[in-house]
């Protein structure tokens, strides 16, 4: 594209190294990162083994530009990636993102994004180390997170037993709730709006649930019947969940009174608010925060609701519900 038609404050006119040498200015580091960015690849040093997840958000798909801001969008996208490490019990040390976007897209937001990013990733008490910049059709994100087990074995999804108890430890529907606000053209309740922007990661509870003797644990990102269903699966028992241990929000009450919707649809099925469900041995005591929501039994792998299936919405998936 000549100078003269690159649109004024855009990526096309700052260039790729200029947009890198911005975000990666005066990055955080850690004693863990031996080698951050301006090099082909960092180097970090962990404690024990290390732990990788990756996930992408995809404009129009994830997010949408209307709705969430620039930082917004960053923080999300940091956010749901460590959710998946505190999953395994692992200290989230280091992360790198791959960012792509239309070169006419404002370089403010592409900053500001990266800003959010570097501020969730303080929040896990993780540092942005690196990663890739290109220009395409749409705006994606791609997030790489490495983790530290210190020592410690992995919490997998297949370790639960009967007799465990299954506890939370994180917020259920709230981003779903805000979800079907924004869907509608409203704002408010604010706060599950905000709760569907950016998610409120429990972080550090992947450690101390692993420290407390979880013996299987997931993020909630596809929905609790879902990830729990994930769960039954992994391990071969059966979930039995009791609807008089859960409380049920005002905000999701005031969401589901004004559209309609069973409350119990956002907690049951409502995903992408990145709490923990994990399971433990029964007389365990349970770390503060988690709380218990039933137990495992034997049986066929599923979840079951005070002995029955829900026959509501039960989780998301990208290729077919």
């Amino acid at each position: 594209m000549p100078a003269a038609d690159k649109p004024a404050g855009s990526l096309d006119e700052l260039g790729e190294f200029a947009l890198i040498e911005q975000i990666t200015a005066d990055l955080e580091t850690s004693a863990a990162v031996r080698l951050g960015p301006g090099d082909d690849a960092a180097v970090i040093r962990p404690d024990g083994d290390v732990v990788v997840s990756t996930d992408t958000l995809v404009a129009g798909v994830h997010f949408r530009t209307d709705w969430s801001l620039a930082h917004e969008v960053g923080q999300r996208a940091v956010a749901q990636s460590v959710a998946d490490l505190e999953a395994m019990g692992a200290r989230p040390v280091a992360l790198v993102a791959a960012f792509t976007a239309p070169g006419d897209l404002p370089a403010a937001w592409a900053k500001q994004c990266a800003q959010g990013m570097r501020l969730e990733a303080a929040r896990s008490r993780s540092v942005l180390v690196g990663g890739d910049v290109t220009s395409g059709r749409d705006i994606t994100i791609t997030v790489t997170v490495l983790g530290d087990l210190q020592g410690r074995p992995p919490v997998i999804r297949g370790g639960a037993r009967p007799g465990d108890v299954v506890a939370v430890c994180g917020r259920l529907g709230w981003s779903a709730a805000g979800l079907a606000v924004l869907r509608r053209g409203f704002r408010s309740p604010r706060a599950v709006v905000e709760a569907y922007k950016v998610p409120e990661v429990p972080y550090g509870q992947g450690v101390i649930a692993a420290t407390a003797g979880a013996t299987a644990m997931i993020d909630i990102s596809d929905g609790l019947l879902a990830d729990l269903g994930h769960v039954a699966r992994a391990s071969g028992v059966r979930v039995d969940l009791e609807r008089e241990r859960f409380t049920v929000p005002e905000p999701i009450q005031a969401v589901a009174a004004a559209t309609g919707a069973d409350p119990w649809s956002f907690l049951l099925g409502g995903g992408e608010d990145h709490g923990l469900v994990a399971t433990f041995p029964d007389g365990a005591h349970l770390p503060a925060d988690w709380h218990r929501i039933g137990g495992i039994a034997e049986g066929e792998p599923e979840v079951l609701i005070d002995g029955g299936l829900w026959s509501g919405e039960s989780g998301w998936s990208h290729f077919g519900r």
